[in-house]
């Protein structure tokens, strides 16, 4: 990683993003009532209220990084029998979807809001210790950021035309420093309204929007990017 790509970010407050994204979700939640709970959403297989779910298991995750307790975090998976992260996810959302949505909505807000108060408190260049090793909290918060908007999207939480753009702009920075740090093949060009990619010669100029449902692998099937520029840039999910 460059300190070209790290500086991507310096303009935005990765705290305050995720304060907006969770209170995006938050309200979308408390106004469903039980047909909107098991519409599908965008993730295959999973409903809203798996959506929800997954958050909060998450946080399991979220505060094992937090108490310095990766190793009590890994213990209790393998006693769980779960492998691996698709593993996780599945578990997270198994075992609560026996249980009222009203309940799983307010553990996820309570331990979200430790998460995000925590988080914050550390401030951006303190190390947390992470599955993958130490990594600074700000750019950690980045990561729960972009996850945020996607799946408030993923359920179709609303998203405001006055703050689509700069949504939208967020979003393409982070996955664009994402890519920089995970070394992809991927050569992006930002553009005023259009991000130019390309991949082994294979070009594609792409709106901002486009971008970003590319690198979390939310773009349709049918869609005419090219696969191998669709594989590179999937970053973010």
């Amino acid at each position: 990683m460059t300190l070209k790509a790290k500086d991507l970010l310096e303009d935005l407050d990765p705290f305050g993003i995720f304060e907006t994204e969770a209170a995006r979700l938050d309200r979308f939640f408390s106004a469903l009532d039980e047909t909107a709970w098991n519409r599908p959403s965008r993730c295959a297989g999973w409903s809203v209220r798996d959506v929800l779910a997954h958050l909060a298991g998450e946080e399991l995750y979220n505060h094992a990084c937090l108490d310095d307790d990766i190793e009590g975090f890994s213990a209790l998976l393998t006693e769980e029998g779960v492998t691996g992260f698709e593993s996780f996810n599945e578990w997270c959302v198994l075992r609560r979807r026996g249980l009222p949505y009203e309940d799983v909505l307010v553990e996820w807000r309570t331990l979200n809001g430790e998460t995000r108060r925590r988080m914050r408190a550390l401030g951006r260049d303190t190390s947390l210790r992470t599955a993958a090793g130490p990594y600074p909290v700000g750019l950690q918060t980045f990561h729960y950021d972009s996850e945020y908007a996607t799946h408030a999207d993923d359920v179709g939480a609303p998203v405001g035309a006055e703050e689509a753009d700069d949504r939208t702009y967020w979003r393409a920075k982070v996955a664009m420093f994402v890519l920089a740090e995970q070394g992809s093949k991927a050569r992006v060009e930002p553009g005023a309204e259009r991000i130019r990619v390309q991949v082994n010669g294979v070009g594609a100029d792409l709106p901002a929007r486009e971008f970003v449902e590319a690198t979390v692998g939310r773009l349709p099937d049918g869609h005419p990017l090219d696969q191998r520029i669709r594989s590179a840039l999937r970053c973010l999910a």
